[in-house]
């Protein structure tokens, strides 16, 4: 039974029913204060929460789909195939619909999760657009992570088919997954009606989970000895990508966006490789990276320490180091999210050539009704800071055959301020 399973679901609201009928049957044979029926009431109870608590893990796992199976429940995650040592030979000038062979960075997907989204594209995905189920592989730290990618309409017209597109990247928070990207935050479905109605250009959107190594939170920071995050999603991740789909390969084309801690791992992103991703859109970000019970140690010890501390407080950098030459977008709400005051701060320490804007609403919660409502303005101002490639696909590329597995009232938008 998979983790995410309803069977499980099932199952373990069965036990946990059974469980409270034996503590009910039970009681009474323990009713005595001997020490042997003490502790076995002791039993009893704890067995019965246990079950309880289970039932109720397995439920809420399965609806937000926070850990996609037992494996990574218990930190047993894949890891790169072996002989996996560089970018596919055609030099991004492929889809993905032609992975089929040994060694790709980016390989076909069960879609277990995928078909349990709602409101994705079906039909003709020349009219449509697609969103298709892939798992990323990476070159250099044999990350091996799920990904959902939106692929417009455009993407399959004849008339592009040596065009190149700008790409998003979608992050989602901690312990969240690209499920609660796809269906939750709506990213595709967002962006589809976006495009559709004229208000983005075309855009490659990627949905992918910064947690590499569940159920540790890494954040966006390569840990000394430990997981390569900032490796992964700034090195590995473009790579990958422009070996198997037409994406720009110009930094200008390229931007990642998220909420919760996956808004803090875009800035951080944006901020730290300016070379990769130049526009950043954070919904309810964090500016500094901490550890805490969830990431153990980030930064190592030693006198080094310091200097990977610093390097991840966004405030420290924009204090004592060059502004990047990017744009950012940050999104907070006024009443009812305790970052306000920090996103003030930030806005307010940006300098040139940096630029920033903001959603500011007067209402909001740290939860995906409100980061909903922030999406559409969030995603056309992202856009409006990407170029549109000019690069195209050289003339004698063939496309390979189809085997990636395929998917089948926009919020009212809050105003941004210009920095």
């Amino acid at each position: 039974m998979g983790l995410t399973s309803e069977t499980t679901v099932y199952v373990m609201a069965v036990l946990a029913a059974i469980c409270v009928a034996l503590l009910v049957w039970l009681w009474p044979r323990l009713a005595r204060q001997t020490p042997l029926q003490v502790l076995g009431r002791l039993a009893a109870v704890g067995v019965t929460q246990v079950a309880l608590i289970a039932a109720f893990a397995c439920w809420l796992n399965s609806s937000y789909q926070f850990f996609g199976s037992w494996g990574e429940l218990f930190g047993n995650v894949d890891t790169a195939p072996v002989g996996v040592t560089q970018a596919s030979a055609d030099n991004g000038d492929g889809t993905v619909t032609g992975v089929s062979v040994k060694g790709a960075l980016i390989q076909p997907a069960g879609d277990e999760q995928l078909s349990r989204v709602s409101g994705l594209p079906t039909g003709n995905p020349a009219v449509n657009g697609r969103v298709e189920s892939v798992k990323v592989i990476g070159r250099r730290t044999g990350v091996v992570d799920p990904a959902f990618v939106y692929l417009p309409p455009q993407y399959f017209q004849k008339a592009y088919h040596r065009q190149r597109f700008p790409v998003i990247v979608a992050l989602s928070g901690y312990p969240g997954s690209i499920f609660n990207l796809a269906q939750y935050l709506r990213v595709s479905q967002t962006a589809g009606e976006l495009q559709k109605s004229g208000q983005m250009q075309p855009t490659i959107m990627v949905m992918i989970r910064p947690t590499i190594a569940p159920p540790r939170d890494t954040e966006c920071v390569d840990v000394p000895g430990g997981p390569q995050t900032e490796t992964f999603l700034a090195k590995d991740l473009p790579d990958a990508l422009k070996s198997s789909y037409r994406v720009g390969h110009d930094a200008s084309s390229w931007g990642v966006m998220g909420y919760s801690s996956g808004g803090t791992c875009a800035l951080q992103l944006t901020m730290r490789n300016p070379h990769v991703y130049t526009t950043a859109g954070a919904l309810s970000p964090d500016y500094k990276i901490k550890d805490d019970p969830t990431t153990g140690n980030l930064f190592g010890s030693g006198l080094a320490r310091v200097n990977r501390v610093n390097g991840h407080d966004l405030m420290w950098r924009l204090k004592h180091l060059p502004a990047p030459q990017v744009s950012v977008l940050v999104a907070d709400s006024k009443n009812g999210e305790k970052g306000y005051p920090q996103t003030l701060a930030f806005i307010k320490a940006v300098k040139a050539p940096m630029r920033v804007v903001s959603i500011l609403p007067d209402h909001g919660s740290h939860n995906f009704p409100t980061w909903v409502r922030e999406m559409p303005a969030t995603l056309k101002w992202m856009n409006q800071q990407l170029t549109f490639p000019q690069d195209v696909v050289p003339r004698h590329h063939k496309p390979g055959r189809t085997t990636v597995r395929a998917s089948g009232p926009e919020p009212s938008e809050p105003a941004t301020r210009r920095r």
